[in-house]
């Protein structure tokens, strides 16, 4: 990097996100005049200010902020890179698979099967099963070659192929007003709080709460904020499962979820104009890897054969 080293963009990402000198100083383990004498010669290189500085307060400028994002994106790139070319060294290269708890809509053990009869040259896949919102990030920091992963996901610096489209289902307590109704519309459960996913972006809370826009196929479009208070913060979907039962909230799952975690206490309706869940597979931009193109093309050949259930995207 010709003008701005990595350890320079670790220190301006520290200093914005904690707007504090002395804080990111000690974030970094290191004394805060070298800190300030670092900011500000990057400052004097790129001819523009990064910070606002007052007695009372440190605030980002414009061409603060866009640094703060390229920043983020770069020093993590570099440190994926670093994680890949160590396992691409080991004597025994693995295929390592990112998914979440029912986030490959049933099809990872066929994906799998249909790789490993490609050929033996092929590493064997290993997968590793996390939580929220972890396959994507194993993905862009090189702990996983390539993921199994919902819409909607932040997708720049990855590539993607929509494997199957399933509906989504209203997930309610048994005793709720609608349980008896074979399908509602989404503007039945206009006023129901909704269970929000920690440390989702807005898009995927948008999405999560029914707020996304679908077309509700009577004039009008999803929840709108107003019309859903807040309902519990959850992690899981067993935890989200528990407060819709519990009568906390309703909620909007997969089918393939729904058929998964079946429960005497919790009814789940079809909801016409409530956006589908799309399950895709996805991998870094700027692999070059036989063995991600393998899965890829297994993936795609074991969700062309499900067109029962599911409908793939055009």
């Amino acid at each position: 990097m010709s003008e701005l080293e990595v350890r320079e963009l670790r220190y301006f990402i520290a200093v914005a996100e904690e707007l504090n000198f002395s804080r990111a100083a000690q974030r970094l383990g290191m004394a805060q005049p070298p800190l300030s004498k670092a900011i500000a010669q990057m400052e004097s290189r790129l001819g523009v200010r990064l910070l606002e500085r007052t007695t009372r307060q440190v605030r980002l400028t414009n061409a603060g902020q866009v640094l703060l994002d390229q920043a983020r994106i770069a020093v993590d790139a570099v440190h994926a890179a670093a994680r890949r070319a160590r396992r691409a060294g080991q004597p025994t290269p693995q295929l390592v698979v990112a998914v979440k708890p029912g986030g490959d809509a049933g099809l990872l053990r066929e994906i799998l099967a249909a790789y490993r009869g490609t050929g033996s040259h092929l590493p064997p896949p290993e997968v590793v099963v996390g939580g929220s919102g972890e396959p994507i990030a194993m993905l862009r920091d090189g702990r996983a070659d390539v993921a199994l992963l919902r819409s909607p996901f932040d997708g720049q610096g990855l590539d993607s192929q929509t494997l199957v489209v399933e509906p989504r289902l209203a997930v309610l307590p048994a005793g709720h007003r609608l349980a008896g109704r074979r399908r509602l519309r989404l503007t039945d459960l206009k006023g129901e709080p909704i269970p929000r996913w920690k440390g989702a972006a807005p898009s995927t809370t948008a999405y999560f709460t029914g707020y996304d826009g679908a077309e509700a196929g009577d004039g009008h479009t999803g929840l709108a904020p107003a019309d859903a208070p807040e309902g519990p913060l959850v992690a899981s979907v067993e935890q989200l499962l528990e407060v819709v039962a519990l009568g906390q909230a309703v909620a909007f799952l997969s089918r393939s979820t729904t058929e998964r975690h079946q429960r005497p206490d919790i009814v789940y309706r079809p909801v016409t104009g409530l956006s589908p869940s799309a399950v895709m597979v996805a991998w870094p931009e700027t692999s070059r890897s036989a063995a991600v193109a393998a899965f890829v093309q297994a993936a795609h050949d074991v969700a062309a054969h499900h067109p029962d259930h599911m409908t793939a995207l055009a």
